[in-house]
């Protein structure tokens, strides 16, 4: 991709954006300190520490009373602004803290992924409540229909691409990278990523491939260039396709690749090869069904898929606050729910790989970077929009590394195919030792 000079919009100006409406229009820190914390609020957040699993950690009142079940181990401390937090707090906790953070509420001088990540470590012996999961997945999620698509989408991805170019690698991949050291640069390995997915899918010259959700372009150029397919890409960020079009035609590959702006559901024609990356967590399991009939009819016979989709380790909603606040419509799959898409169309599962820790180092790219743009995200929106996605970016380090989130790349082909390689040496081209 060309260097952060290739834009196709003006810096982005600062905005409302609907992520930070403040909760029921609450207080301000000052006017909800005013009155003392009583005994038995500080009774109740004792009980509720206990219920999350006694972590290290100690709260502090806005009066300076402070609450710990373990005082001799605190690790990390969180301020409470007031009475009204507090209560919320009991209420609902995920979303509460989330918001309360982002609005100034609740402050940590704690690492915040180390105190996400310690909270989660606390909580992992509790028992899921899957009735619950299913009722609050009812009551808070958003519509997955075309027109809502769009609008989600939208919502997240439109936000500029100024302000994506701050923290994203050069090539503005925003996917899981794939680290084949510990010492690459992000910039590497997500290069490392693209050439993996490729030598799975053993890409020649001459592949037809459909790509549904192309991001800013990054994947199908690559796929152009480095091995001479001739690429479909889908899209419904204006945003992104502009970028990557523009891009194309920059780098000469207009005639190689085409960009679509459409929907995965309005995707036609036949392919020898069938990818996505990062777009399944958009599609929602009601539609997998659909989503796999509409791959079949595009498939070659001997043509071969994958789908690289961040994952769960059993059915679940997404938690409520991401959900509302930075992806609508978002909903990562369980691989059991995944097999929706290939078992009813009679395609081949070939192999599943989880790259949940490649995902987990690529987020701490993202956010040390995040951290050192944050001055000029700032300006671009104001400091509740930093906070926001600070908490999101960290949040999505702890919940990855505590296990909570996987990234699942699943290959596939039509259940004739035989024209594929039979051991994997293919994804691991030998590479001279050290001398």
């Amino acid at each position: 991709m060309p260097t952060k000079t290739v834009s196709t919009n003006d810096r982005s100006p600062k905005v409302t954006h609907r992520d930070l409406r403040p909760s029921n229009g609450g207080p301000t820190p000052a006017a909800e300190s005013s009155v003392a914390s009583s005994a038995l609020e500080r009774r109740f957040l004792r009980r509720a520490l206990q219920a999350i699993g006694n972590p290290p950690i100690e709260v502090e009142l806005w009066d300076g009373e402070s609450v710990s079940t373990q005082p001799d181990l605190v690790k990390y401390r969180v301020h409470v602004a007031g009475r009204r937090t507090l209560w919320k707090l009991f209420v609902q906790p995920d979303f509460e803290f989330a918001d309360g953070y982002v609005e100034g509420r609740i402050t940590t001088d704690s690492d915040l992924t180390e105190l996400i990540q310690t909270v989660f470590a606390a909580m992992a012996d509790r028992l899921p409540r899957p009735r619950l999961e299913r009722f609050l997945s009812w009551a808070t999620g958003h519509a997955r229909s075309l027109k809502a698509s769009r609008e989600n989408i939208h919502h997240h991805y439109d936000l500029g691409n100024d302000f994506y170019q701050l923290w994203l690698d050069e090539q503005l991949l925003y996917t899981c990278a794939y680290f084949e050291s510990e010492e690459m640069s992000l910039e590497a390995a997500q290069v490392a990523k693209m050439d993996y997915i490729c030598r799975k899918l053993c890409l020649k010259p001459g592949d037809r491939v459909i790509e549904a959700g192309c991001g800013w372009g990054s994947f199908a150029l690559h796929m152009a260039r480095n091995y001479g397919a001739r690429v479909t890409a889908y899209n419904i960020s204006r945003e992104q396709l502009a970028f990557a079009r523009a891009r194309a035609t920059a780098e000469g590959l207009g005639d190689a690749v085409t960009f679509v702006e459409a929907d995965w559901r309005q995707i036609r024609g036949e392919c020898d090869v069938f990818v996505s990356v990062g777009m399944l967590e958009h599609v929602g399991p009601e539609h997998y069904r659909k989503l796999g009939k509409i791959i079949k009819s595009c498939l070659a016979p001997q043509g071969r898929g994958l789908i690289h989709s961040i994952g769960l380790n059993r059915p679940r909603p997404i938690d409520r606050w991401t959900e509302q606040r930075i992806f609508p419509g978002g909903q990562p799959p369980a691989l059991s729910e995944a097999m929706a898409i290939f078992e009813p169309s009679g395609m081949s599962v070939l192999d599943v790989e989880n790259l949940r820790l490649h995902y987990a180092k690529t987020l701490r790219h993202w956010l040390k970077r995040f951290e050192q743009s944050s001055d000029a995200v700032r300006e671009m929106f104001d400091e509740k929009f930093v906070r926001m996605w600070r908490l999101y970016l960290a949040a999505s380090v702890a919940t990855f590394e505590a296990g909570g989130l996987q990234l699942f790349q699943i290959l596939f082909a039509p259940a004739i195919n035989n024209d594929l390689p039979r051991t994997r040496d293919h994804l691991y081209p030998l590479r001279p030792g050290p001398s």
